[in-house]
């Protein structure tokens, strides 16, 4: 066995804390600090954490606890009622923040490379791009919601319901474009597992509701919060592995199903040590490491400039309008926008899928990857900006 992976974890946690610690010196959270440090330990500067190997794969699984703890923290700690509140605010950001990124990606690409639309595979190219620029991760708006303390209330709550809704219909685009390329995908297929998932998720939230007594019986006992642990992986490889929905998303709903009853403060506390010390520093340093500048020319370099900024103006745009159109003001629709910024590891997963299905190629790879560590890194700083009184 190589025993890499303990120094690596040393590492990692050392200088994730020290660059959040700085982060939080000159005012910004410390999640900017955690991403950095990936940055500076990954093959662009001190390559000291390999992506590749034993180690490389003990730091993505690592990672993927990781998110998955941060997404059922996030869960445990939303408010039903500001939810449902903020429903009909969060189905219209996640459908016209799909609709610009889309629109975006696709003419940027198309206007850049000067795309024949007549060529059928250059054609399904451009509209891919457009398809990762659909993706919204918020795994980093959570954690910096939660440092600022506005992750309950209606702008979080509507960012939280928005991702859930992003992710839903990030999938059936994505299945659809596939599709085009692939006759084996099916549309249809794919629609109908989206809606047997929710019959499912509405059939254990009912029996969660039904032995919620005996659920809260066991409160602040440590059998409670590992249970609810394993009940949070479980529905996440659910998610995943039979409906092809991100396990982000089993998680968020996991602790949904927990934040009404009173052992979801016990277990959202219980989650957080084990999150905070080890899972989330790694997840946030693995987003730093697949930074990689070597295969860059100057022509992809100034494609990727572009594609930032696509990405981060049709978010903000469709996001913001979105929620302008449900009654929000202009500084909760901007919030709302910066906060859906990020595209994180649901862009690289997208990507991924578009790269076995032939739709992308190892050029358009590094760009891609470029743009998703930018909208990382930079939602928080933004977030931090127009989160506070003076914006």
């Amino acid at each position: 066995m190589d025993y890499r992976f303990i120094l690596c974890l040393a590492i990692i946690l050392i200088s994730t804390k020290l660059f959040g610690l700085f982060s939080r010196r000159i005012n910004m959270p410390a999640v900017v600090g955690a991403l950095i440090a990936g940055v500076i330990l990954g093959p662009s500067f001190l390559n000291w954490i390999p992506t590749q190997g034993e180690t490389g794969t003990f730091v993505e699984y690592t990672a993927e606890i990781g998110v998955i703890l941060l997404m059922f923290s996030a869960g445990l700690e939303t408010n039903l009622s500001d939810m449902k509140k903020n429903m009909k605010a969060s189905a219209i950001t996640a459908i016209i923040g799909v609709a610009v990124p889309l629109l975006g990606g696709f003419a940027t690409y198309a206007l850049y490379f000067h795309t024949d639309m007549a060529d059928y595979t250059e054609l399904l190219k451009a509209v891919f791009i457009g398809v990762v620029l659909t993706a919204t991760s918020v795994s980093i708006t959570v954690e910096t919601l939660r440092e600022l303390g506005k992750l309950k209330g209606k702008v979080g709550t509507t960012i939280l319901g928005a991702a859930v809704i992003d992710d839903i219909l990030g999938i059936i685009v994505l299945t659809i474009v596939t599709s085009l390329k692939d006759s084996s995908v099916s549309p249809i297929t794919v629609i109908i597992k989206i809606i047997a998932y929710f019959i499912v998720l509405v059939v254990i939230a009912f029996g969660c509701h039904v032995f919620k007594r005996l659920i809260e019986g066991h409160d602040r006992q440590r059998r409670t919060a590992i249970l609810s642990i394993a009940f949070c992986f479980l529905l996440a490889y659910m998610s995943e592995e039979f409906f092809g929905i991100a396990d982000i998303t089993g998680a968020y709903f996991a602790g949904l199903m927990l934040c009404s009853m009173n052992v979801g403060h016990y277990i959202e506390r219980r989650v957080e040590i084990a999150s905070y010390l080890v899972f989330s520093p790694v997840f946030f340093a693995s987003v730093g490491l697949k930074v990689s500048i070597d295969s860059i020319t100057p022509s992809l370099l100034i494609f990727a400039v572009l594609l930032c900024l696509v990405a981060m103006l049709t978010k903000v745009v469709g996001c913001g309008l979105g929620a302008k159109v449900c009654s929000c003001n202009w500084k909760e629709s901007l919030q709302i926008g910066v906060g859906m910024i990020s595209r994180g590891e649901v862009a690289l997963i997208v990507a991924q899928k578009g790269y076995a299905a032939g739709m992308l190629d190892d050029t358009l790879f590094a760009p891609i990857v470029i743009m998703v560590i930018v909208t990382t890194l930079i939602t928080p700083i933004l977030l931090k900006l127009v989160m506070s009184d003076k914006a």
